[in-house]
């Protein structure tokens, strides 16, 4: 990819500049946001493509516009390597987004008033798992589980308490930042126990589970969706996958369009479509292999400098600091390793004192790293960075060599091969 959006830069300059000031901080910064990647040239082609301009309302080979010969090849091709990437019979490729895509597998299994039971937001699940604020928490009646304060591991007894007493209609397994391995295999038992769905959201370790590397939930769960753009490395976008069952493939589908969505972003899908592709390849397991290894000597790194881990380490991509005992926020170090160029997310951990827009705790995740080229040498020097900088957020001059040090360190590791 060799390109400087000249002809954005001829038409709209003022647009332009901001491309151009993400991109150069893409290649300057270090990105451990857990739930960001960088994704390939082909695919940055794919989503940039002419399929942008087709509307194609309904599914390959039943269309309610003409002309959609050649997106259904497109939409076709990124099915079936879909099924074979996670071995699902099922495969809706159309949601805009993760939270579409559970939106749609929702209405496709409940009604509205219907119980829900999902992981609370403060232990490390999902918006649209049942808060609150957000549909899922408004359109039914959600009651949450957490993490066992001892084992930092999801208290399956609660799970179990919980649907037993509340008879939901639809039980979420997954989260946004949980460190374990979810055992799918307990949550089933506890569904068929009280009759529920099992509704799984794999959205931040699919391309673990694509390679073998975590547990498929695909086998116990009736409806499993996921985002592309985590440790899938594709577009930003959403996919449903299922094990055979044509009473709920004809729900999720009619859930989708005309339920939810109306046309599908065919280039969208195009870019997806590369995505399992590249899935598919053998370098991708060994991509994955690296997510987990720098994950787990950047917890180490922290560990050996005093920094608390909730969970006490990491079995993922991602890991929490918790900043309680410090006496700082989550906020403040966000802000504050930026200035360093390290770009993280603060994030809640279990009974954090503070609201969810200052938090005491740090989410941190390797995918967008790995894909850069970092390994343990290098993500060792980034966590002993951060651990620099907590020991004093107001050290100015500590912050600036920091990111010396970081902008040394990325033109040494350029993610794609051009910079404007």
């Amino acid at each position: 990819m060799t390109t400087n959006y000249q002809s954005i830069k001829d038409y709209d300059p003022d647009l332009w500049k901001a491309l151009k000031g993400e991109l150069g901080r893409q290649e300057d910064h270090i990105e451990l946001i857990a739930s960001e990647n960088y994704a390939s040239v082909a695919v940055l082609e794919a989503q940039g493509s002419v399929l942008t301009n087709k509307y194609a309302e309904g599914y390959p080979g039943k269309r309610y516009y003409g002309g959609c010969e050649f997106v259904d090849i497109a939409e076709s091709l990124a099915i079936e390597r879909a099924k074979e990437l996670f071995e699902a019979d099922f495969v809706n490729v159309q949601p805009h987004s993760g939270s579409s895509a559970n939106l749609a597998v929702y209405m496709a299994l409940c009604e509205p008033g219907d119980v829900i039971l999902g992981m609370s937001l403060d232990h490390g699940g999902h918006l649209s798992h049942g808060t609150s604020v957000n549909f899922s928490g408004k359109t039914y009646e959600a009651v949450q589980y957490g993490l066992d304060e001892e084992t930092g591991d999801i208290d399956y007894k609660q799970v179990e308490s919980l649907a037993k007493k509340h008879k939901p209609k639809v039980i979420i397994a997954g989260f946004s930042a949980f460190s374990g391995i979810v055992d799918w295999g307990k949550f089933r038992f506890i569904a068929d126990e009280v009759g529920a769905y099992l509704f799984v959201d794999m959205a931040h370790v699919a391309g673990l589970v694509a390679v073998g590397l975590y547990p498929s939930p695909i086998p116990f769960a009736d409806v499993v969706t996921t985002t592309t753009h985590k440790t899938l490395r594709g577009p930003r976008g959403g996919l449903i996958l299922a094990k055979h069952n044509e009473e709920i493939q004809k729900k999720i589908n009619s859930s989708v369009i005309p339920g939810s969505q109306g046309g599908p972003l065919m280039h969208v899908i195009a870019a997806k479509a590369v995505c399992f592709k590249e899935a598919l390849e053998p370098e991708f397991k060994s991509y994955q292999a690296q997510i987990l290894k720098n994950a787990n000597t950047m917890c180490q790194v922290f560990q050996e400098r005093g920094v608390e881990i909730v969970s006490k380490g990491t079995k993922n991509h991602m890991f929490l600091v918790d900043l309680i005992n410090k006496s700082i926020t989550g906020k403040d170090v966000e802000e504050t390793l930026g200035q360093a160029n390290i770009t993280l997310n603060k994030n809640a951990v279990p009974n954090d004192p503070q609201s969810r827009f200052v938090t005491s705790g740090l989410r941190i995740g390797t995918p967008a790293v790995t894909t850069r080229g970092f390994k343990e040498d290098e993500v060792s020097l980034v966590a002993s960075w951060i651990c620099d900088i907590l020991k004093d957020l107001e050290n100015e001059s500590e912050t600036n060599r920091v990111k010396s040090e970081v902008k040394n360190l990325c033109e040494k590791f350029p993610v794609y091969s051009f910079k404007n």
